[in-house]
């Protein structure tokens, strides 16, 4: 009997819009996008943006920039471009002003002053608010490419998750929550060679 199972390569993929999420397929071997999931905040004809949810570095926003005020809240590593750059989803929508509506509850940017403002009158709680240095981006037509060669598995999960997804174990939680051929994923040795 021949059976025709790949495991890897992805099927009936969703199609990568605003507010969806993209898991590294196993093999994806790059420094910042090994074994991540990235929320994507903008997807145009121009091109994408997105932040890796779970790259947490041992950072406050304190230890970023200067006499910001203090919250209890990590940071993590956004992506590649920019790093240098602080940027922020949040569920504070409209009293944030300027903050883009991605997903049900979930907004990215939005004035700065005004954030730190109400961080400093304990408006905010660090469960209602991610920081990420650096972004995750894709000129025109790049991510769609990257689609085809089975980089990306598209997909939605809750926007609870995508607040808490900083854990370690992450990748691994969405994918055993998936259809049986992606759970095989989250198994999958990350050097199967040492196996």
């Amino acid at each position: 009997m021949n059976l025709n199972i790949d495991f890897f390569k992805i099927t009936d993929n969703e199609t990568a819009t605003s507010g969806r999420v993209l898991i590294a397929e196993p093999f994806l071997n790059d420094t910042y996008f090994k074994r991540s999931v990235v929320f994507i905040t903008e997807h145009k004809a121009e091109g994408s943006v997105g932040f890796v949810l779970n790259k947490p570095v041992e950072l406050k926003v304190q230890d970023v920039i200067q006499n910001f005020p203090f919250i209890d809240s990590g940071i993590s590593i956004g992506g590649p471009v920019n790093t240098n750059t602080l940027h922020y989803i949040h569920t504070l929508g409209d009293l944030l002003p300027d903050s883009v509506k991605v997903l049900d509850n979930i907004y990215w940017g939005g004035d700065f002053e005004t954030l730190k403002k109400f961080i400093a009158e304990g408006k905010i709680k660090k469960d209602q608010i991610r920081f990420f240095l650096g972004y995750s981006g894709w000129s025109e037509q790049q991510l769609e490419k990257e689609l085809k060669e089975n980089a990306w598995l598209v997909t939605n999960i809750n926007s609870e998750m995508i607040m808490k997804g900083e854990e370690e174990g992450f990748w691994n939680q969405i994918l055993e929550k998936m259809d049986n051929k992606y759970q095989v994923w989250a198994n999958f040795p990350e050097n199967p060679g040492l196996n």
